[in-house]
């Protein structure tokens, strides 16, 4: 008896449920994001590879792992209309020579109650949301919450999480000696003057994020404003893994990360 291989679920069926989790069209991105399905396929989804960016090696490990879609958080495009010429042809290239289909979801995945980055961020670092942080375009992108720590321990907490993603922690203020009760978190590049503002006016004393502009540490050491630094990589890895653990549960399609730290 010959085993046969399992019949691939369609790709319009996988990339319909994923817009509808995710709300991929109700959530408003920033000018130049493209969310949803950006490269297409012939053959469906028997197996399915996850990111945090669209990148030639990522792309190359998606396809040496014969999946046929890729979802990422960083995808292809961002600042519009493009050439297609050196790296956006080589990446291009690889999907198209391994029938790979690109997925990607950025704003609508760190804003997910259950999948999401910043959610499962704060579910690592034992920190209970209660409340919305950082709104976008009218969605809150971001989570706060109340705690009584040393924050210190925090930071120690969010080293040994980023260390397992190639991440390092830095923080605008010495955390020794300092408790946290008022935290808030935004994954990614989640230090700005937005979220700054809304920080101060909020009450917040520890601020979670990967990464900021220089200004944003200047401006919180004069707050009394802890913010932890954690790696943009880091702290945007756990959306596309919880994401393709879902799509594995709801198809049983198999589903692998792709681990690749860029150490900011």
């Amino acid at each position: 008896m010959h085993s046969t291989a399992p019949t691939p679920v369609p790709l319009d069926t996988v990339v319909t449920a994923l817009d509808a989790e995710l709300r991929t069209a109700e959530i408003k991105d920033y000018s130049g994001a493209h969310n949803g399905l950006q490269v297409s396929n012939r053959r469906g989804v028997s197996r399915i590879a996850t990111a945090v960016d669209a990148s030639r090696d990522t792309i190359a490990a998606a396809a040496e792992m014969g999946a046929d879609l890729l979802i990422v958080h960083h995808g292809l495009f961002w600042g519009g209309v493009q050439p297609i010429r050196g790296v956006t042809y080589d990446r291009l290239r690889l999907l198209f020579d391994h029938d790979i289909a690109l997925y990607s979801t950025h704003l609508p995945l760190d804003a997910h109650p259950t999948l999401g980055n910043n959610a499962l961020l704060a579910q690592a670092l034992q920190l209970a949301p209660s409340a919305p942080f950082a709104e976008h375009n009218g969605v809150a992108i971001g989570v706060r919450g109340t705690t009584d720590i040393e924050t210190a321990a925090l930071v120690a907490t969010t080293r040994a999480y980023a260390g397992e993603y190639g991440g390092t922690v830095r923080t605008s203020v010495t955390p020794e000696g300092r408790r946290t009760r008022h935290w808030a978190l935004c994954t990614g590049g989640g230090a700005n003057s937005s979220t700054l503002q809304e920080a101060y006016a909020l009450g917040v004393d520890t601020l979670i994020t990967g990464e900021g502009p220089h200004h944003t540490a200047v401006d919180a050491i004069e707050n009394d404003l802890c913010i932890i630094y954690a790696g943009h990589y880091a702290t945007e890895t756990l959306g596309v893994q919880a994401l393709g653990a879902w799509l594995t549960g709801r198809f049983a399609v198999p589903s692998s990360f792709i681990l690749r730290p860029t150490g900011l």
